[in-house]
């Protein structure tokens, strides 16, 4: 892989300290971070490619913590509806009438467009046909954690979609051990639990048991939307966070996704058991409400980013899902400082690795840390002019400005164009493959204006 020195950048390194390095360097080898700040001249002259960056930004690269990716080429077809179209007419549908060679490119399209807004790293919320996503992510070159959207119970899903305990368990082991560890360690396999309305107490701790004694994450939707909570408390007898607890299915593994509708307890409980979350802010504002970020912030859950499945959000962008972040906190709680730029920046790196179970390894630039990173140019009349970085990054930077990335020490984007995949011959096939899905899902959009068809 060779050695790769990126000169004269302001470096956001988001190391322990913090540290900003103006006019630094990053000397990167084979798949780890070698030096940050200062190089040693002696290695600076060894180096394979020498970049210089002058006047651009290096940071980690961002980590998204849930994304649907079997729903990307769902785009735009569920807008405007309510929680039930949205589910039974739209989502549900489309997501199973893919093949898995639908996956496959749903998940490419999904991948390219997180590379574009500075991903590196990005949770599986759990979707269809998981080895068309490995295959995907494999060659797109991303750092990933897998899994299954798993359902023992519940009315109203796709045929096959709710499955016996057993069966529901020997899935989610056999991707684990088709897919954890490959792709050099980039892809990594989490057990899924989909929400307490589908998944019996018996799988939900049956599940928790498996990924413990695999040291393995669990991804599940956790106090989503008021009729979640109802439920828990009709058939279980407590809310949702507190009958997890009582199950012993809390736990620092437990990766917690939207968490809106939560009480003080159980912003005590997720902080005692060390819970990770995802905070998903522009899916919460179409349907869900108000995750209480500040105050999990304040009791120190660890609180990450993530974009959610395109029909619930429409981009799959990490750019400006840290704007949104850094904004409606604000609005909500009549409070500029209710969550900072430098908060915003910390949930969608270091915290990010944090809940995916991997700060040890990414999250930030450091001596022996995986080469993760992603290049900004901030050259543009909606950037400039920068008096703070992390300020200009969060609040007024687009995923246009984000120029390049590297994963593992491998390039994923120069210059805007994604190297890993054929970007002109997957643009090309969206959109007929999107449309072939949705006819085969029988789903009609009626439409907003008078259409004219002229030729």
């Amino acid at each position: 892989m060779g050695t790769i020195l990126l000169r004269n950048a302001t470096i956001l390194s988001m190391d322990s300290e913090r540290r900003v390095f103006e006019n630094g360097d990053v000397l990167v080898r084979d798949d780890r971070i070698a030096a940050v700040g200062a190089v040693d001249p002696a290695e600076a002259d060894q180096a394979d490619e020498v970049v210089d960056l002058t006047g651009r930004m290096v940071l980690p690269g961002l980590v998204n913590t849930h994304v649907h990716t079997s729903q990307q080429l769902e785009r735009g077809l569920a807008d405007d509806v309510d929680l039930l179209t949205w589910l039974h007419d739209r989502t549900w549908p489309f997501e199973s009438a893919l093949t898995e060679e639908d996956q496959y490119l749903s998940t490419l399209a999904c991948g390219c467009e997180l590379i574009r807004s500075g991903v590196t790293t990005f949770a599986e919320a759990g979707g269809q046909h998981m080895d068309a996503t490995g295959r995907a992510v494999e060659n797109l070159g991303l750092r990933a954690r897998l899994c299954i959207s798993s359902m023992d119970c519940g009315e109203g899903l796709p045929e096959g979609w709710v499955r016996p305990i057993q069966e529901v368990l020997a899935e989610q082991k056999g991707l684990y051990d088709r897919w954890h560890g490959k792709a050099g360690g980039r892809i990594g396999v989490w057990f899924g639990l989909r929400t307490i309305f589908n998944c019996s107490d018996e799988l939900i701790v049956a599940t928790k048991d498996m990924a413990d004694t695999l040291q393995t994450g669990v991804h599940m939707h956790v106090a989503e939307i008021q009729e979640e909570v109802r439920f828990a408390r009709q058939t279980r007898g407590a809310s949702t966070v507190e009958h997890l607890g009582a199950l012993g299915a809390l736990g620092p593994n437990l990766l917690a996704v939207h968490h809106v509708w939560l009480t003080a307890k159980e912003v005590d409980l997720l902080a005692l058991h060390d819970v990770k979350t995802s905070h998903n802010a522009a899916a919460a504002m179409r349907y869900l409400g108000f995750a209480p970020v500040p105050e999990m912030l304040r009791k120190g859950v660890a609180v990450s980013i993530g974009t959610d499945g395109a029909p619930s959000n429409n981009h799959m962008d990490m750019m400006s899902e840290m704007y949104l972040v850094s904004l409606i906190h604000k609005g909500r709680h009549l409070d500029p400082c209710a969550v900072t730029a430098d908060k915003v920046l910390e949930m969608a790196t270091v915290m990010g690795a944090r809940c995916m179970l991997m700060d040890d390894s990414i999250g930030s630039l450091s001596e022996g840390m995986k080469a993760d990173l992603m290049v900004v140019n901030p050259r543009d009349f909606g950037s400039l002019p920068v008096h703070d970085p992390v300020s200009a990054l969060v609040g007024a930077m687009y995923s246009a400005n984000v120029e390049s990335s590297m994963c593992d020490g491998r390039w994923l984007m120069r210059d805007r164009k994604v190297l890993t995949v054929d970007m002109e011959g997957l643009l090309d096939e969206i959109q007929s493959r999107a449309d072939a899905v949705r006819r085969r899902a029988g789903i009609e959009l009626p439409p907003r204006f008078p259409v004219v068809r002229v030729r």
